[in-house]
């Protein structure tokens, strides 16, 4: 049997906005979260990430209600992370809508997290979320929004928390973030081969062909997209015409 490969849509919101930056700087205001969100599942989106990249820097909860509301239009997956700190916290946002429940920081800080929602919720709930910037040879862990370096190893820790019980990785190269000039393939290829877990790659989307060299010399199972469709660069149905072209097997899109 085929894997069909999953294209996602990333949703960072600040404020109860989508924005978008690069490399995790300079962030301006793209839209609202429902209303893109249900606008990105009529384009063919296969799933929904929603990222509240303020609540662990502002060491507040998510925006639940926020969350409430995305779930309540979207037929697809819903991914939820930002300022998820316990095992209540995924529970909560589970009840919220939410199908999956991606976790970083807090991982970082207590890594039994992973272990303890596993169990309680089931490894398919539970995805970490690896923000990541070369240095070297080798590529090491940031939290709070790419602010905080924490001298981990990436795939290390990618390894770790697939021994810990996460179902998912949800890996984003800093230095590609925003860029459009392509994922990091070395960095996707090394996570991937370390673990048996599906890896969706994140950061610097620019094309079709982008998303293709991420599955098929990267490994990623699945790829995470933004900016360029924020920006109307481009559509998820175009996208996915390109990955078809490239003999990937992908849902249908919408015309």
């Amino acid at each position: 049997m085929t894997l069909t490969r999953r294209v996602i849509v990333c949703l960072d919101v600040r404020g109860g906005r989508v924005v978008k930056g690069v490399r995790f700087q300079g962030l301006r205001d793209v839209g609202d979260p429902v209303e893109l969100a249900a606008r990105y599942e009529r384009e063919g989106a296969d799933e929904i990430v929603f990222l509240d990249i303020a609540a662990t820097v502002e060491e507040r909860a998510t925006l639940f209600d926020v969350v409430r509301r995305t779930a309540e239009r979207l037929f697809i997956p819903l991914t939820i992370g930002g300022g998820i700190r316990t095992v209540d916290d995924i529970g909560q946002a589970l009840r919220a809508g939410a199908d999956k429940v991606s976790v970083n920081s807090a991982a970082v800080r207590r890594p039994a997290l992973l272990t303890a929602a596993a169990e309680r919720f089931g490894a398919q709930c539970v995805v970490t979320s690896i923000d990541a910037r070369r240095e070297g040879d080798r590529w090491h862990v940031y939290t709070a929004g790419g602010r905080v370096a924490t001298g981990l190893d990436a795939v290390a820790w990618a390894r770790d928390a697939e021994r810990l019980g996460t179902g998912e990785i949800l890996l984003t190269s800093i230095d590609r973030d925003g860029g459009r000039d392509g994922y990091d393939v070395a960095l996707t290829r090394a996570v991937s081969s370390a673990t048996n877990l599906p890896v969706i790659a994140s950061g610097g989307a620019g094309s079709a062909s982008h998303l293709c060299d991420a599955i098929t010399r990267g490994g990623a199972e699945a790829v995470l997209v933004a900016g360029i469709l924020h920006d109307g660069v481009t559509t998820v149905a175009a996208l996915k015409s390109g990955m078809r072209r490239a003999g990937l097997p992908v849902r249908r899109a919408a015309a």
